[in-house]
């Protein structure tokens, strides 16, 4: 379906540049030569133009020899790019958040480890009413 939808369109569209290149042909005849010949290399330079538009994708060498990628390939990548710079922050802070969890698991363990108290008092009832009776200010 979208096929015929362009075909009628890309039909539509040439339709109405041979109405308009008639109408603009049709007062040439009056003017002076210079000023026709002018205009009919205006033309062909557009044409040329328009053709080297519809290619997909093309490698145009720039004034210092550097390849450049078309316009069809560029737009593509940098359709991406945000994409693929969203994948890797979004990465990167996973990792670093995995990370600072690790090292806040590893202070506690090298906390209990080394305190005085052995790891089974911290599971006694009494041993939590100790805390927060020793947290408390009215002591």
């Amino acid at each position: 379906m979208n096929r015929s939808i362009s075909t009628v369109n890309d039909a539509a569209e040439a339709r109405f540049g041979h109405r308009v290149a008639a109408r603009l042909s049709a007062g040439t005849d009056a003017m002076p030569h210079d000023i026709s010949e002018r205009l009919r290399v205006a033309r062909a330079q557009a044409v040329a133009r328009r053709k080297q538009t519809d290619r997909p994708a093309a490698v145009v060498v720039g004034a210092g020899g550097a390849a450049v990628l078309g316009s069809v390939w560029w737009n593509r990548f940098g359709a991406v790019l945000p994409l693929v710079a969203l994948v890797v922050g979004l990465v990167s802070i996973s990792v670093w958040q995995e990370d600072q969890r690790f090292k806040e698991l590893a202070e506690v363990d090298s906390a209990l480890l080394t305190d005085d108290l052995p790891p089974a008092a911290y599971t006694d009832p009494g041993f939590a009413q100790f805390l927060k009776a020793e947290g408390s200010p009215s002591r």
